[in-house]
């Protein structure tokens, strides 16, 4: 077990990351209080040592951990990556790569759906997880060497987790399935969020052209703001504050700080003017210029006696190929089928499409039956049938 908390150091153990294979990472971060996460420690394990890593460091230079993060020639093996791979998007602007998940690798090997790194631990190491240090404060140091114990566990762990997974992917032949899956966790896009798009998470019960324009505009400002300030956006704003104003639209700053929920600390005078002035300037938009309300499917046109057999279809398929059913087809995918809308399923490419979708589409047809022979779903083909 070791902290490294110098850039000699440091230099020295990311040099020999470049002639592994694979190596497994983990992140131990907060973001109670800010709106980007504070990074508090890195966690690396090779094939011969894990150590962990101290970015708060006085005078630390992570750019050895960076590189390495970006060399092409090395997996980096994560749990449940999301969260840790935007944390290096944020500091370097590149995400690492190439990228192994291991809960998505759980996932296509039959896991079920987002299953959590104990339950791993737990059933394919046969060891229990020390939850002793689960709620630590990262940033607080110095950390004692319970708390590093457990945070570089994670990686010593996942080390042997990898090396299962890797056996039972290429004995199934689905390394394929999982590396598609990557390419989401790999876009950029998958981390950036469009502030003119935040209005939608306030879910608002008016759909009025005037409200509208202005919840748009002051979602916004306060997703940009909260970015620009590092600082969470409730802190900022709270969501019920963005609604009232929204609907009352004050006409002065001593109007705004009334706002419920406000603070108006927030704001110097000449800020709120400048805030005022958007919220009337959005407010007297074109109305024609507010999107859309989002349409409620019209469940009078869905089959649902389509929509029962694709579910049991989709049991079926999970039973069969034992890889978890959020992988293959979401309920909104299935609801859509039963509505006729066939566009954009992901359950209609790649390999998703040879385990369900060629046979969704058959059962939509009138080209399969479904019964049950030995306890089990069963699909039969009825070909010619066209009824």
């Amino acid at each position: 077990m070791r902290l490294i908390n110098n850039n000699q150091e440091l230099q020295a153990f990311c040099a020999t990351l470049s002639e592994e294979d694979f190596i497994t990472v983990d992140t131990e971060f907060l973001r109670e209080k800010t709106y980007y996460p504070e990074l508090c420690l890195i966690q690396i394990a090779s094939s011969t040592e894990a150590v962990a890593i101290d970015p708060l460091a006085s005078g630390i230079d992570l750019t050895p951990v960076f590189d390495v993060m970006a060399d092409q020639s090395v997996l980096k093996v994560f749990h449940s990556a999301r969260q840790d791979l935007e944390i290096f998007l944020n500091l370097t602007n590149q995400i690492p790569a190439p990228l192994f998940d291991s809960q998505v690798a759980a996932m296509v090997c039959g896991f079920g759906d987002s299953v959590g790194y104990e339950a791993l631990v737990n059933v394919l190491l046969s060891e229990a997880v020390d939850k002793s240090s689960r709620y630590t404060d990262w940033s607080r140091r110095p950390l004692t060497d319970q708390q590093l114990s457990y945070a570089i566990s994670d990686v010593t762990h996942l080390r042997d987790i990898y090396l299962i997974f890797k056996a039972q992917l290429e004995e199934s032949g689905r390394e394929a399935w999982l590396e598609e899956e990557m390419t989401i966790l790999t876009s950029v896009e998958t981390y950036r969020s469009d502030p003119m798009e935040a209005w939608r998470k306030l879910k608002p019960r008016s759909y009025k052209p005037r409200f509208i324009l202005t919840l748009q505009a002051v979602a916004a400002w306060r997703e940009e703001e909260a970015r620009r300030r590092n600082s969470t956006k409730n802190r900022l704003m709270r969501d019920d504050t963005i609604t009232e104003i929204a609907a009352t639209i004050p006409k002065s700053f001593e109007q705004l700080t009334k706002a419920r929920g406000l603070n108006s600390s927030i704001f110097k005078k000449d800020q709120g003017r400048s805030f005022l002035a958007m919220v009337h300037e959005a407010a007297n938009q074109d109305p024609k210029l507010a999107p859309e309300q989002p349409r409620k499917p019209d469940n009078r046109d869905r089959n649902d006696a389509l929509l029962e057999l694709l579910r049991v279809l989709l049991k079926a398929k999970i039973d069969q190929h034992k890889v978890a059913g959020k992988l293959i087809a979401s309920s909104k995918d299935l609801e859509k089928m039963a509505l006729g809308q066939l566009d954009g399923l992901a359950f209609l490419e790649g390999w998703r499409r040879d385990v369900f979708g060629e046979e969704a589409l058959a059962l939509a047809d009138g080209k399969t039956a479904l019964t049950i022979k030995k306890g089990k779903i069963a699909i039969i083909p009825l070909a010619g049938s066209d009824e």
